[in-house]
């Protein structure tokens, strides 16, 4: 199968028409209205700096049900000794820096560029995408952030400072979008860490059903 290219028109070609590693189109911007449509199309940019924006759609897609949330005994006291404060949307633009910043196993730099940094802040001013963050004396210790888009949530990064305070953010943050009606997180490819919280593998079929039903 091709991969398509993009041009300023705003439009994706039919997800079911990726490479078998996801990979579906290449080019485009990274303006609000695109990634919009992206993400209620099933497809999330993904690429490194020297790379025109690259946009995915997996299949399997990995992700969470918020009643399916696994909270290990240890984080069940790091939470009562509330060792962390959470703190939702208090410090985006520090979150997704921090996110860029973060090194990870396998990867020898990030694709969270300074384009990627630009484009979700302006979905953040625009009240679409989210921090959630644990803060520890005074600190930010760890935190996420990602698209809120009816009552789904796609989650783009994560990073540590101290142990478990991406975990206890991201705890937090579930429990919070579960009690306002949230029925989705999108993990978007699998990770041991994610994977230990209660993600797991859905057919991007089933994804688009949920999509289509609450992506509003």
């Amino acid at each position: 199968m091709p991969v398509y290219l993009l041009d300023e028109e705003l439009w994706f070609p039919p997800v079911d028409e990726a490479m078998p590693d996801g990979l579906l189109a290449a080019g485009g911007d990274l303006g609000i209205e695109r990634l919009l449509l992206a993400y209620r199309s099933g497809i999330f940019p993904w690429y490194n700096e020297e790379d025109p924006p690259l946009w995915w759609s997996p299949d399997p897609r990995f992700v969470l049900f918020p009643d399916e949330l696994k909270v290990s005994k240890s984080m069940q006291q790091v939470i009562k000794k509330q060792e962390f404060e959470f703190r939702t949307d208090s410090a985006f633009e520090e979150v997704i820096r921090n996110c860029s910043e973060a090194k990870r196993e396998g990867q020898p730099g990030t694709w969270i560029t300074t384009d990627i940094m630009e484009a979700y802040t302006g979905l953040h001013h625009a009240d679409y995408a989210h921090s959630a963050e644990a803060w520890k004396d005074g600190e930010l210790a760890g935190g996420l952030y990602g698209v809120l888009l009816g009552r789904i949530f796609f989650g783009e990064s994560m990073f540590s400072k101290v142990s478990n305070a991406s975990k206890f953010a991201f705890i937090n943050w579930v429990s919070l979008l579960k009690s306002k009606g949230i029925v989705l997180i999108d993990c978007q490819v699998y990770t041991k860490h994610l994977e230990s919280l209660g993600a797991r593998m859905i057919s991007r079929r089933q994804y688009l059903a949920y999509l289509q039903a609450h992506c509003s």
